[in-house]
């Protein structure tokens, strides 16, 4: 197998074709709703979830122009809590981990040298489910029922007596369904990660991006139930008249535990992806190995585990016991080592190399800055005595945002501006790139950074509008005209996008001379990804390559049936073939039939009969054996 340009090159011979035939995805409308490529649907999460933040950025427009000047009337108390309500719920739960998720369905099976996810129908399923979830929740805002609670919806304000109407109802029942999504992405993320990796790619030859998504995946694990747990205990409330957060019969407080909980570890789930972008970045763009893979992978799985120590950082002013909040202040400043020691190891592989300063690196060098700002304010809040002064001030606006924006959106810009030619095949336009990187840095600097001033002058987060003569004035405007360059900013790559897909430049399959598979494959990839599976002999296997001239595949594995490699978990050592299915309608189905259920609960207790009664036979018809499906597994081994 001789290797050009580190790509793995195959004749269109009689086997290519079969497998371009069985591994096609259905053209047309109606064939789009049985798509179950993992590159399709990972399409389909990145391009929702940027749709999502646009809709996020948009509503935090608005709440910028209402806060402009003291006492403005652009919007009413309602209207502007429904928005900045929507506004938080958009970023936490429809933009931040989807997107995440995305990029981890679409990258991880090509950097693990495999054809798929280990699941492709539940990965369509996970899908439809977070689709649905979002249009029903901005279908509520546009009839003016959306939540008006904050995305965190603490009760006794959103309770029933507090609370009338269908907005914490919507809150509830489209959370509950949503967390589905993420869950059933992340089980087929760990399912894949573990068992369908390369021949050769041992644990510790696993790319750093896998090893974050990885990370990511067991923290939804763990992290989301209790949230589906709390808003179905808060729906009951609500609805049935039990009392698990009523003050008095119940605790308002329990809320706040249960939901920081996952609220907080919620932070490391959309960070640590972003972690391992950048390291994908920062290895190609040095064009040498990074350094301290191995204290890298292990700050990753110690975010992980002390994230989950954090949650009473949100509580500070609850009336906790002080000795209780010296436990979390310790793993509050604890978490920064680990954070530490990865831009620590980054800045070592950059020194002493001659990086490529392209878009992608730009957003990767503005994340330190940006990041280590928001961490420093981090550990600032962690200390009780000075969140118990800036608490729900916008000094904590402006610390989650350094965090969340810096420690996210930009390496995910980075990201999209690295692997955008491993989508299209062409490349972003550097120029517009490079203008919209700086645009968004000074945009977002000049916007959050007075929010630190305002919090220390005591303006509350979470008000409409406020009195005039209290010094917050000019800094309100100068914050709101910065917020639209900010805007101009991210949106300059969103043209570059859409420019770039008719007239970027040919990027070839590997424009940026990378190490990992991803970069082995067609740009863009074909549907079946590598003809053969790759066997991988070192950390950095496209750049092993170049010492011998060919990469090694598997031969032996069928062509004419979706067929995918199963390796052991530790040493990645064939073990068996796996067949997968094909282009189904049933994961449509049953997300259609399972939001009936969960959403229906709003209007009336028949709709989850209905719903899970229908379920039941979507269930059946998916799991249903057909010929094909039977022929595969009896000669598969």
């Amino acid at each position: 197998m001789v290797v050009i340009d580190n790509r793995l090159v195959i004749d269109d011979d009689e086997e290519t074709q079969r497998l371009t035939a069985v591994w096609r995805s259905p053209p047309g409308f109606f064939g789009w709703f049985t798509h179950v490529n993992h590159t399709k649907i990972g399409m389909r999460f990145i391009v929702t979830g940027f749709v999502f933040f646009l809709l996020g950025g948009a509503l935090a427009v608005l709440m910028r122009i209402q806060l402009a000047f003291p006492q403005h009337q652009f919007l009413d108390a309602d209207t502007y809590n429904q928005i900045f309500s929507m506004h938080g719920i958009t970023m936490m739960f429809f933009f931040a981990v989807p997107i995440m998720e995305g990029f981890g369905i679409y990258i991880v099976p090509l950097m693990l040298g495999t054809r798929d996810m280990a699941f492709p129908r539940l990965n369509a399923f996970g899908y439809y489910v977070y689709l649905i979830a979002g249009i029903t929740l901005y279908l509520a805002l546009f009839l003016g029922m959306a939540p008006a609670v904050g995305w965190f919806s603490y009760p006794p304000l959103a309770d029933a007596m507090h609370s009338p109407g269908r907005g914490v109802d919507f809150y509830t029942a489209v959370i509950t369904f949503m967390e589905v999504s993420a869950l059933v992405a992340a089980v087929e993320l760990i399912a894949t990660i573990f068992k369908l990796r390369a021949p050769g790619m041992s644990l510790n030859r696993m790319p750093l991006f896998v090893w974050a998504i990885l990370v990511m995946s067991f923290m939804i694990v763990i992290a989301m139930p209790p949230l589906m747990v709390t808003s179905l205990m808060l729906a009951l409330d609500r609805t049935v008249g039990t009392h698990f957060f009523t003050p008095g019969a119940g605790d308002p407080v329990l809320w706040q535990h249960l939901f920081w909980f996952f609220g907080h570890p919620e932070v490391y789930i959309i960070f640590v992806p972003a972690l391992g972008m950048i390291s994908s970045i920062v290895i190609a763009s040095t064009q040498r190995p990074v350094f301290g893979y191995t204290a890298i992978v292990l700050s990753l799985v110690a975010i992980g585990f002390v994230g989950f120590g954090l949650w009473v950082h949100h509580m500070y002013t609850t009336g906790l016991p002080r000795l209780g909040t010296n436990f979390f202040t310790a793993a509050s400043a604890m978490i920064a080592i680990p954070s530490g020691v990865q831009i620590f190891c980054w800045l070592a592989s950059l020194w002493g190399s001659r990086p490529r300063f392209d878009t992608s690196m730009l957003y990767v060098l503005g994340f330190f800055f940006i990041f280590v700002i928001g961490g420093l304010s981090g550990v600032m809040v962690a200390s009780v005595p000075f969140d118990a002064q800036v608490h729900d001030t916008y000094f904590v606006v402006a610390h989650f945002h350094y965090v969340l924006i810096g420690g996210a959106v930009f390496p995910l810009m980075g990201a999209l501006y690295y692997w955008y030619p491993k989508f299209t095949g062409r490349m972003m336009n550097e120029t517009l790139g490079k203008a919209s990187f700086w645009l968004a840095f000074v945009g977002f600097n000049l916007t959050f950074f007075p929010m630190h001033q305002l919090g220390l002058q005591g303006m509350p987060r979470r008000i409409y509008t406020y009195p005039d003569g209290l010094g917050w004035d000019d800094v309100n405007l100068f914050v709101s005209l910065s917020s639209a360059l900010l805007a101009v900013g991210f949106l300059a790559t969103f043209v570059n996008v859409f420019w770039s897909m008719k007239r970027g430049a040919p990027a070839g399959d590997n424009p940026w001379q990378a190490d990992s598979l991803e970069w082995a494959a067609a740009s863009p990839p074909a549907a079946y990804n590598f003809r053969d599976f790759p066997v991988v002999t070192g950390r950095y296997p496209l750049w092993e390559s170049r010492k011998t001239g060919e990469i090694p595949v598997v031969t032996g594995v069928r062509t004419d049936r979706r067929e995918l490699l199963v390796t052991s978990l530790l040493d990645a050592q064939p073990q068996s073939r796996s067949v997968m299915p094909g282009p189904n309608v049933w994961p449509l189905l049953l997300a259609i039939a399972c939001a009936i259920g969960f959403i229906g609960f709003i209007f009336h207790e028949i709709f989850p009969v209905i719903g899970f009664g229908l379920s039941f036979f979507a269930i059946v018809g998916w799991f249903w054996p057909r010929r094909k499906d039977w022929e595969g597994r009896e000669e598969g081994s």
